[in-house]
């Protein structure tokens, strides 16, 4: 039996590993996976040793609060570890995290594979040197970054993002609208607050406030709130209740990807979410808040001049972004409005995430599975 670690810290990250654990199992049945992992990773076959929550937690700030938990949680892993050796190491995501455990695995002798590259080419640079002392390998998902890791010396891997795989080149927006229940003449708005409970309490009056702005200039518009669990949905749910008027906005249990599908435009909290919405092709709006001294920190450090994911694979403003002080309810509703009616924007949007989806589809889960496999031969 082969015994790989494995550790994912999100959503995304469990997403990420449970079709590199299908794609590793096709070809080695015989792989069992311990570690730290989410619902998608188990049902896969994967033993979880603490709950994927635990690393849930983002912003400077809010990871202080839950600093000692973390610390405490993560040398109880390495102990494990090192009481149990596995053949081999993946850390998926998570850098801040995972880093650490690596570069200690690392120098006990087990190889070590990190997936996902931290986002070195938008802040925090010098986090590479770092890197090089943790990892044996780096699994890239875009396609600039790999040239990063060869510079500096470390094996590097392109594969590619699975979201473009899985996603076809064209959305089926009337499918999506007929399975929503929805009419072909309304107007729809997608309204993605994020999937931490932290970030729906930044976004939820944020997005209901934008809502009431649009409603009153588009009356024959409906509102799509996807949520994924039940705690966000009660922190959405109390902010709908304290508004006095009565608005279109309808939460959906998850079905994220078919609000997004059947949306005419997106209002997008920034992180994954951008990314699976410039893969359907969707003009949007991306926005996020955070705490002020958490942001403060970030825009020190930020080395590009824009962080949504669709206009950092183009290369430029593709898609707003209204971000912290300009992310208003006023702001959010005159951009949505703004790109529903620019049909020359709107082919233009199309053409440059048509693009992008065909250099991200690069059969990810079964080249990642490769690049895993040279460790175990």
């Amino acid at each position: 039996m082969v015994r790989i670690g494995i550790v994912a810290g999100e959503a995304s990250g469990d997403l990420l590993g449970s079709h590199l654990i299908q794609a590793l199992k096709q070809q080695r049945p015989d792989i069992e996976f311990i570690g730290i992992a989410g619902p998608k990773m188990i049902r896969g076959g994967a033993q979880s040793l603490f709950p994927i929550e635990c690393l849930s937690v983002r912003g400077y700030f809010e990871v202080i609060k839950h600093l000692w938990g973390l610390l405490k949680l993560r040398r109880q892993l390495l102990n494990h570890f090192l009481d149990n050796p596995p053949d081999l190491f993946i850390g998926i995501d998570a850098p801040d995290f995972n880093f650490w455990l690596e570069k200690k695995l690392k120098n006990k002798g087990i190889k070590t594979i990190h997936y996902v590259s931290p986002s070195i080419w938008a802040w925090r640079k010098n986090r590479i040197k770092k890197i090089k002392h943790a990892v044996t390998e780096m699994l890239a998902l875009f396609p600039f970054e790999p040239v990063l890791y060869q510079n500096e010396g470390i094996p590097v891997s392109y594969v590619g993002h699975p979201l473009a795989d899985m996603l076809p080149l064209e959305p089926d927006v009337s499918g999506a609208r007929d399975t929503l229940k929805l009419d072909n003449s309304t107007l729809v708005i997608a309204m993605l607050p994020g999937s931490r409970q932290s970030e729906v309490r930044q976004h939820a009056d944020l997005f209901v406030q934008t809502a009431k702005r649009i409603y009153a200039e588009r009356p024959n518009v409906k509102f799509l709130v996807p949520l994924i669990t039940r705690e966000t949905r009660q922190i959405f749910e109390l902010v709908i209740f304290n508004e006095p008027e009565k608005l279109p906005i309808e939460l959906l249990f998850g079905h994220a990807h078919d609000a997004m599908e059947a949306a005419d435009v997106v209002i997008v909290a920034s992180g994954t979410a951008t990314l699976e919405a410039a893969l359907l092709k969707k003009p949007m709006i991306i926005t996020y808040r955070m705490p002020k001294l958490s942001w403060q920190l970030l825009k020190r450090m930020q080395l590009q001049p824009y962080v949504g994911l669709p206009n950092i694979l183009a290369g430029k403003f593709v898609v707003p972004e209204l971000l912290q002080d300009d992310a208003t309810p006023e702001k959010l509703a005159e951009a949505a409005l703004e790109l529903v009616g620019n049909k020359d924007k709107l082919v233009e949007i199309q053409e440059e995430f048509t693009r992008i989806h065909h250099s991200l589809r690069q059969n990810t889960a079964e080249k990642a599975a490769t690049a895993v496999l040279a460790y175990l031969k």
